[in-house]
């Protein structure tokens, strides 16, 4: 079934948050009311189409501030397409795509390319994220002026999947970007620890052969930076977090009102360093999977607020950069269609987190973050339509065959997780339903909002 984008949407029976069923009228790109006035306003529209969601819940939409979708250059991984279609069947309404293109998203020019790719997609908002330094060489501030200046008002900047290393250049851009409300989001990384670095440093490596990856050179880096980010009076994200020292770091952090904020992938939720006993490069991963205390700690970062949100890091890559020896092998997967039912299997069925939680881990907290205006908004009348309605009870096997990313590096190929997306609405137009990809919506803003 196809709707059209104009149309009304009465969603009958869905459960907000998890809690009593109840109807939810959509109208005009806003939540027009919802109970019994979404049946009563609903008879005075044209048109209506009603929607069954009886079991189904309702929550925000989805948004993720770490995307990699590839282009330019590098569309035989990904495009703004096939990512934005990914991330629509995931759940997400908006996504923030990473700097590490080619060219390098470090000028105004290319974060507006991609800002415009977004908006003709219509799948879902798509925001670039820039570059601190150019062409992410760790030497030079990159134009952040000119980015956030730019009409894809750029507020995230961010050299992820290299990390900002000299502390010099990292206090001049976390000062820089204090002029324009923005925030830079660290890959804690320190490269001389991790040279050559192939997997978790621990028994495992130890086992295999393999060059470890310590701890330590992601804490070492969150620790110097938290100060930096405390000395300037600015905002520092931390990208995929992965260790229990570094959930100890943020906690700290945060305890003497620092700005700072922090993500987790849903792989670090989930897989340790033991699947790497077989060398499927379909785990290597950057920064590496850890071990089941640190899987434990992080639940439980993101359970108490001390992890602020999850972020998929999708990182899509061509069959043969995945399907070869594993010192030859690209780093990154796949995580924008698989990433709810990882959380689901992770924090909701263990208990460590409600629906109320998961939305706001999964939308409002992230689009807090970037100071969105349209985005993560709680599901009450006269708020944006962006929401999604998901079976919590279905199971699914993962088949990255299925998937609409161009990715085939799935971890969790042939694994069975609970529950699935049956909708996603963005600015009101269903862009999935029942599973499937709908139409896109053209109704997406020529420029999008951002509070202060």
């Amino acid at each position: 079934m196809t709707l059209a984008s104009t149309a009304p949407t009465l969603i009958l029976g869905a459960r907000p948050y998890g809690e009593e069923p109840t109807d939810i009228l959509v109208a005009e790109g806003r939540i027009l009311a919802m109970g019994e006035q979404a049946r009563v306003q609903a008879q005075d529209l044209e048109q209506v189409h009603e929607l069954d969601a009886a079991g189904l819940l309702a929550l925000p939409g989805m948004v993720d501030l770490h995307t990699h979708l590839r282009e330019p250059g590098r569309e035989d991984a990904e495009t703004v397409e096939t990512g934005s279609r990914a991330a629509a069947r995931g759940g997400f309404t908006a996504v923030h795509a990473m700097a590490n293109s080619s060219p390098v998203a470090d000028t105004a020019g290319v974060v507006e390319q991609v800002h415009r790719l977004g908006r003709e997609s219509g799948w879902t908002e798509v925001y670039p994220v820039g570059a601190v330094t150019v062409g992410l060489a760790g030497e030079k501030l990159a134009e952040l002026g000119a980015m956030a200046e730019s009409s894809a008002q750029v507020r995230m900047f961010s050299d992820d999947g290299m990390c900002v290393h000299n502390p010099v250049l990292m206090r001049r851009a976390l000062e820089y970007v204090k002029t324009v409300d923005g925030f830079i989001a660290q890959h804690a990384q320190e490269p001389l620890l991790t040279e050559g670095a192939q997997m978790n440093e621990g028994d495992v490596s130890a086992v295999l052969g393999l060059p470890g990856w310590p701890a330590v050179a992601e804490e070492s880096i969150i620790a110097r930076d938290v100060l930096l980010a405390q000395h300037v009076g600015s905002r520092l994200h931390i990208c995929h977090v992965s260790t229990a020292g570094s959930v100890e770091i943020i906690r700290w952090a945060k305890e003497r009102g620092i700005d700072v904020t922090a993500e987790v992938t849903p792989h670090h939720l989930l897989l340790t360093d033991e699947l790497v006993r077989g060398y499927d490069p379909v785990y290597k991963v950057n920064p590496p999977l850890r071990t089941t205390a640190d899987v434990e700690a992080l639940r439980h970062g993101l359970a108490d607020g001390t992890i602020d949100v999850v972020g998929t890091d999708h990182a899509p890559h061509p069959t043969q950069a995945k399907e070869c020896e594993w010192s030859a092998a690209a780093m990154g997967m796949t995580g924008l269609e698989t990433a709810l039912p990882v959380i689901i299997k992770t924090m909701i069925a263990t208990g460590l987190m409600d629906w109320r939680r998961f939305a706001e881990v999964t939308s409002e907290a992230p689009a807090r973050i970037y100071r969105h205006s349209q985005q993560g908004r709680p599901l009450q009348p006269g708020e944006p339509a962006n929401l999604i309605l998901v079976d919590a009870e279905s199971t699914q096997t993962v088949d990255p065959t299925g998937h609409a990313s161009k990715g085939r590096n799935s971890p969790f190929r042939g694994m069975q997780l609970p529950g699935s997306v049956r909708a996603t609405f963005l600015q009101g137009h269903p862009v999935v339903l029942d599973g499937e990809l709908n139409s896109p919506s053209r109704q997406s803003p020529t420029q999008r909002e951002v509070t202060s």
